[in-house]
């Protein structure tokens, strides 16, 4: 386990009043998440899905591109969001969409009250690495539930840099995030690809990118149809 992986965290508390301050700001992340949103929805084959579930949706930013460009038009989609400032944010994103889209709130917890083999992407945004190494198991756990057999589990996150610039903003990120997490809203580097158990998910596509300097692990496993390891 690499040492970002154990890192201390925000509490759900703590991140949702984070994120209630930091609303529609949350947009301005686009000058590096893009590329790594861009090589998801290259090669998760959206246009093949009939069910979306997004942990983490922020202000339905991809929602909106899914919604719009990525799925069939019988597509559904659920986000859902600790924040209710991003809660609100997504709702007024998607209504143009109707019935096709929903916005719950969550409660922070990584349990997820939706029916197993229920969705055929889970897809996970800049999320995971603002969370607990367990809460993060337990999350890979609940999507391998949520998923039917031969489902994407989509996620991109903060990783480590490859590129001497991108290795020295990855370091940075990650000093900063254990001695003030508040100001990187809780999120360090960290690599879910080390994560997936074998038994249970099997690696489609993995790659790193980075945009200024801001390196983001993209990830798309499928679930396997055999019985979850997760305890």
């Amino acid at each position: 386990m690499s040492r970002s992986h154990g890192a201390a965290t925000l509490s759900h508390d703590e991140a949702r009043a984070f994120y209630d301050r930091f609303g529609s700001r949350q947009d301005r992340q686009g000058f590096y998440e893009d590329v790594a949103i861009d090589q998801l929805c290259a090669h998760a084959d959206f246009a093949a899905a009939t069910a979306v579930l997004e942990l983490g949706c922020g202000t339905g930013k991809l929602a909106k591109r899914l919604l719009e460009r990525e799925l069939p038009p019988g597509a559904r989609y659920l986000g859902l969001d600790l924040s209710a400032t991003m809660v609100a944010l997504a709702r007024a994103r998607t209504q143009p969409f109707g019935e096709r889209a929903a916005i719950r709130h969550a409660d922070g917890a990584p349990t997820i009250d939706v029916a197993g083999a229920s969705f055929d992407r889970f897809v996970c945004c800049y999320v995971l690495d603002l969370l607990s190494l367990a809460d993060i198991r337990a999350v890979l756990g609940e999507a391998h539930r949520i998923l039917e057999p031969g489902g994407f589990l989509c996620t991109a996150s903060l990783t480590h840099g490859r590129s001497p610039a991108s290795r020295a903003v990855s370091r940075a990120w990650s000093w900063v995030q254990a001695r003030r997490p508040q100001l990187v809203g809780g999120c360090r580097p960290i690599r879910i690809e080390e994560l997936l158990p074998a038994e249970d998910w099997s690696l489609q596509y993995s790659c790193t990118v980075s945009a200024f300097g801001v390196p983001s692990e993209v990830v798309i496993a499928k679930r396997r149809t055999e019985a979850p390891m997760y305890g």
